[in-house]
């Protein structure tokens, strides 16, 4: 079974050694999504205090900003949104922000009726709230 690296200058960079995705037999899988937006390193919906420390987040926006990258990722590797098998999200606040969460997400992803994992985690590798994981079809 053949395998391909995928990666776009239309989504933001990753922040580690690896592909935005890889593409294997019929299916594409997805590192890591965050809301970073593409070219930059801003984070949309995270508030900062005058020294950069993070002090609040919007759940809302950064869940449409990770929605918008997946989406660019999966065109660049020939896919769509309607192509979603399974995601896994990561939330950093379950108890704030599962509620607002599941709302972006219902609106904006809900008709594909991909199987989702959600859990929380004490961190993710930068200032974010919300990041995916995703598989989808070729």
């Amino acid at each position: 079974m053949t395998s391909k690296n995928i990666h776009t200058h239309k989504a933001p960079e990753p922040v580690g050694a690896y592909p935005h995705a890889k593409k294997v037999g019929n299916f594409i899988f997805l590192s890591g999504v965050g809301p970073r937006k593409p070219g930059t390193s801003e984070i949309p919906g995270t508030y900062v205090d005058p020294e950069g420390n993070v002090v609040g987040h919007e759940i809302e926006e950064q869940t449409r900003a990770v929605i918008e990258n997946v989406k660019i990722i999966l065109e660049e590797a020939g896919s769509s949104l309607d192509k979603l098998v399974d995601i896994t999200v990561f939330l950093t606040d379950m108890k704030a922000d599962f509620k607002k969460f599941n709302q972006v997400y219902t609106e904006e992803l809900g008709q594909y009726g991909a199987t989702r994992t959600t859990v929380e985690v004490g961190a993710l590798p930068t200032p974010i709230a919300v990041e995916f994981k995703v598989i989808a079809l070729a």
